[in-house]
């Protein structure tokens, strides 16, 4: 099933199953617990992102490829880092470049976002697929400059601005991406391909992300993980190439579909 989030005309937010069509009706219920499809179709204004996250949990260096890129050591074990709530962004609404806090080094990273579905602890790899709701696209913007050098070795700061973790345009349920390591993955910039690449080339795949993650810890329901990005960042790119207000981001995941960003600077 694919799962929209969305602006009624009514003025409230309501989730909806997209039809191949396009037609999307209204869902009743909750998607963690207990829903049905109904028969209204949605009178949509706005597409939101297709959940309010509970957490949002990262992974870094996750594929070779872009561990090589920037010079960093292959990890033994997944390296975590958090992106605050308030770095939601909707499909379709500007990543915002940030001036009070200013950055000149704002970068794209195209990422498949797992959702979790049930409350879960101490997980094995072979059960961990089990507690996945469904997946969506993610731009983990980050901010390279308070990532790298501002923030005294730690990366919350240069990833958790405002705007800096559009999620969308939909979740596709599990049972329609059995598997999560066969999926081509992409960011074009102005039209122009960046990163192409294949979640098949993470180093821990998503069923070893969520029994790592949920290792003595709880996972709830609405938990976002963002499982890494491949190679192709700006960051690394001879010079540099960043994000500058008037770009246009778009993050394309198989079977999930594009998440379109236009870029502006804070005012």
């Amino acid at each position: 099933m694919r799962i929209i989030r969305y602006l009624a005309q009514e003025g409230d937010i309501r989730f909806a199953a997209e039809q191949p069509d396009g037609r999307c009706f209204d869902v009743r219920g909750d998607i963690f617990k207990a829903f049905e499809v109904t028969g209204h179709e949605s009178n949509m204004v706005k597409l939101l992102a297709p959940l309010e996250p509970r957490v949002i949990l990262c992974i870094g260096l996750n594929y070779r490829k872009h561990a090589e890129e920037t010079g960093a050591k292959i990890p033994e074990w997944p390296v975590l880092f958090l992106k605050s709530p308030n770095t939601l962004q909707n499909p379709g609404d500007p990543i915002v470049i940030p001036t009070k806090l200013r950055s000149n080094e704002v970068d794209y990273e195209c990422e498949l976002a797992v959702i979790i579905g049930r409350e879960c602890k101490n997980v094995s790899k072979d059960q961990a697929l089990e507690f996945v709701f469904g997946y969506t696209a993610a731009n983990d913007v980050s901010a390279r400059d308070w990532q790298k050098r501002f923030s005294g070795g730690q990366f919350c700061r240069g990833k958790s601005f405002d705007t800096f973790a559009p999620l969308g345009p939909a979740i596709l349920t599990r049972d329609e991406i059995p598997n999560p390591n066969s999926l081509g993955i992409a960011t074009r910039v102005n039209g122009k391909v960046r990163q192409s690449s294949n979640t098949s080339d993470m180093l821990f795949d998503v069923p070893t992300l969520v029994e790592f993650l949920s290792g003595s810890t709880t996972l709830y329901p609405g938990t976002v993980i963002l499982t890494g990005t491949p190679e192709g960042v700006g960051m690394a790119m001879n010079p540099p190439q960043y994000l500058a207000p008037g770009d246009f981001v778009e993050i394309e995941i198989d079977k999930i579909g594009v998440l379109s960003n236009p870029v502006v600077a804070e005012e």
